[in-house]
C-alpha cells in the first residue's frame, strides 16, 4: 500500500514510518522540519527510514497547497495519515494565529487534495485536550467537547469537525484519533517525561505546577503506532477513537517512577497551575478495542524503564 504520511519528522510520525516500512509498504513523509524543537533532532529520527527504498522524504508546508498538490499528483497515495500540527497547549495561548493557520487551513489543503486526487481514506490525528477540564471520568467519545480551553485543543476539534463535513460532502472515510499522552523514545524535549528525565539524571530540580495530583492517562509510543495501524486497516465511515493507556498517573507518581528508573531520588519545587493545564485525562476504550482491536499493552513503569535506557544510549555519561 502507498501511504502518505504528514508530519513523518516528528516523534509519533518517525515511529510510524518505520513501522509501516517494517510491514512492507511504500511511504511517503511530508514535513517541513520546523524549529519548534531543534530540527535535527527530526532529521535523526528518519536516519534508518531513510536508508529503506520504500521511503520518499518531501520537504514542505502543509500549507503550500500547490506543494501539497503536486505531492499527491506525484506519489498517488492510497491512504493519508495526518500527523502534522503545530503542538503544544501552553504555547498556542501565546501564539494562537499559527495554530490557526497550521492546523486548520493546512488540514482544508490537505483534504481538498483528497478529493482532488480520489483518496478516500484519511487517518487524523486529534488529542484527548478536546475533552477540556472534564472531571467526570473516563473520557468517552459521545462525550460533549464543546468547550476547550486552549486554542491547541480548539484546532484539534475543529480538525475533527473539517473532518466530518468533508466525509459529508465528499464521501471520504476519515478516523479521528484523540491521543492521550503519548511518550517514548524520540519524544519532543519539551514533554514531562522527557524533560524530567533529563531533570533528574542531572540532579537539576523539577519545577511541579499545582499540588502533583493531577494525572495523565500516559501512553507508550508502541501502543499507539500499533492502533494507528489497525486504523489505516480498518478505516471506513467516519469515526472518532480514544487511543490511551486507560490507567491515568498522577504527576508526583510519575517523577517517583522516572527517579527509581534513574536510581536517583528527584528534587521538586512547586509552582502554580498553568493556563490550559487539566486535572486529569482517562480514556475509556471501548470503542477503539471493539472496532479497530486496539490493545494496549505497556506499563507505565516498563514504558518509563524503556525510555530511560533509551536516552541513556542516545546521551551516553
Amino acid at each position: 500500500m502507498k501511504i502518505l504520511i504528514t508530519g513523518a519528522a516528528g516523534f509519533i510520525g518517525s515511529h510510524l514510518v518505520d513501522r509501516l516500512l517494517e510491514d512492507g509498504h511504500q511511504v511517503l513523509g511530508l514535513d517541513n522540519f520546523n524549529e519548534f524543537y531543534d530540527p535535527k533532532l527530526k532529521e535523526r529520527n528518519l536516519k534508518t527510514a531513510l536508508k529503506n527504498p520504500n521511503f520518499e522524504l518531501v520537504r514542505g508546508d502543509i500549507c503550500d497547497s500547490g506543494l501539497v498538490d503536486s505531492v499527491f499528483s506525484s506519489f498517488k497515495p492510497e491512504r493519508l495519515v495526518h500527523l502534522a500540527a503545530w503542538a503544544g497547549v501552553r504555547p498556542s495561548i501565546e501564539t494562537p494565529a499559527i495554530y490557526s493557520d497550521v492546523n486548520l487551513g493546512g488540514t482544508v489543503n490537505l483534504f481538498q487534495a483528497c478529493v482532488a486526487h480520489g483518496v478516500d481514506r484519511i487517518c487524523f490525528a486529534s488529542s484527548s485536550s478536546v475533552y477540556g477540564d472534564r472531571h467526570t471520568v473516563p473520557f468517552t467519545e459521545e462525550d460533549d467537547v464543546s468547550k476547550p480551553i486552549s486554542p491547541y485543543a480548539a484546532t484539534k476539534r475543529s480538525g475533527e469537525l473539517l473532518a466530518y463535513t468533508w466525509h459529508h460532502l465528499f464521501k471520504l472515510h476519515i478516523h479521528c484519533l484523540r491521543f492521550f499522552t503519548v511518550y517514548g523514545p524520540r519524544q519532543r524535549p519539551e514533554m514531562a517525561i522527557a524533560k524530567f528525565v533529563d531533570l533528574i539524571e542531572t540532579e537539576t530540580p523539577i519545577e511541579i505546577y499545582g499540588d502533583g495530583h493531577s494525572a495523565r492517562d500516559y501512553t507508550y509510543i508502541d501502543d499507539i503506532i500499533a492502533g494507528v495501524v489497525k486504523s489505516i486497516e480498518h478505516v471506513d465511515g467516519y469515526g472518532i477513537y480514544n487511543l490511551g493507556n486507560s490507567v491515568p498517573t498522577k504527576l508526583l507518581d510519575l517523577v517517583g517512577l522516572i527517579g527509581e528508573a534513574i536510581g536517583k531520588e528527584p528534587l521538586v519545587s512547586f509552582k502554580p497551575n498553568q493556563p490550559g493545564d487539566v486535572s486529569i485525562t482517562y480514556a475509556d476504550l471501548e470503542r477503539s478495542k471493539t472496532n479497530l482491536g486496539y490493545d494496549p499493552k505497556t506499563s507505565m513503569k516498563d514504558g518509563i524503564t524503556k525510555y530511560v535506557e533509551w536516552y541513556r544510549r542516545v546521551h551516553p555519561a
